[in-house]
């Protein structure tokens, strides 16, 4: 199956120019790759923001057999979440290759890197760290506060040291790797984001949401199951009404880290 590129729409925000000596202006954005594991978790609000500055981003869906491209194309590598475990190498065999795709990227390469959820725990393994189920699983709109290293982390800058975010998850990182520092946490998981180098980090939680995430997340087998285990009987109304509640704050909290992450990239092309 092919990867799928969607393109942008409007004029670039904040291009690159570039003005070498002896070689006219041009204009450069990011080239974005984005591993998928199940089609209803992609960038969500990300995208519009993507939109706006113009950029185009392909999409691997690694869960429909999507082979991972040469990562020499991009510039950028964004690693989603899913229903599936990351020990789970027996039903998905395609994580051993994501992993080692994920290591190559962001070890070697030294491309800018930003994981959810699934995302933040196969960079952990990626690098070396433990995976494992949560001593208390998270659901639910739930703080997290970051930590010494998160408050002086561009990744962070100008987010509240405590912000409301969507947890979503029954498995956390256990061990963290060797050179990650760990950047948030809450009160149930110690390692809620982490940071490797000045490229990589990841997220636990999920600021990304839009209006239709929650509906649309309830639909999944898995995640209809842990909402219901965890929250009782009606948690998806509930669930559904706090979410729209807290949607600006989300949204704001997603266009603070898209904002500083991409100044980021910028930086580097």
């Amino acid at each position: 199956m092919a990867t799928r590129t969607i393109r942008a729409s409007r004029t670039p925000r904040g291009t690159i120019s570039d003005r070498r000596p002896g070689k006219a202006a041009a204009v450069t954005t990011p080239r974005v790759l984005v591993f998928q594991h199940i089609a209803i978790e992609h960038p969500g609000v990300f995208r519009n923001f993507l939109a706006e500055d113009g950029i185009e981003w392909t999409a691997v869906e690694l869960d429909e057999g999507e082979a991972i491209p040469d990562l020499t194309d991009y510039d950028v590598l964004w690693v989603m979440g899913g229903p599936m475990d990351v020990w789970q190498d027996d039903l998905h065999p395609w994580l051993e290759p994501e992993r080692q795709a994920i290591r190559e990227a962001v070890a070697v390469r030294k491309m800018p890197f930003l994981g959810f959820c699934l995302g933040h725990q196969l960079l952990a393994q990626a690098l070396g760290g433990e995976v494992g189920p949560a001593g208390e699983p998270e659901i639910g709109i739930l703080e997290v506060e970051l930590e010494p290293a998160g408050l002086t982390s561009p990744l962070f800058r100008g987010l509240p040291a405590v912000h409301r975010t969507l947890q979503w998850h029954g498995a956390e990182v256990r061990e963290v790797p060797p050179a990650t520092r760990v950047l948030a946490k809450s009160g149930a998981c110690a390692t809620q984001a982490l940071g490797y180098g000045d490229h990589a980090f990841s997220i636990q939680y999920h600021i990304e949401i839009t209006p239709e995430t929650v509906s649309q997340w309830a639909r999944v087998p898995a995640y209809k199951h842990a909402l219901e285990d965890n929250l009782g009987a009606g948690a998806l109304p509930r669930l559904e009404t706090e979410a729209a509640a807290a949607m600006a704050e989300f949204n704001a909290s997603a266009r603070i880290v898209y904002d500083n992450f991409m100044g980021l990239v910028r930086s580097r092309l």
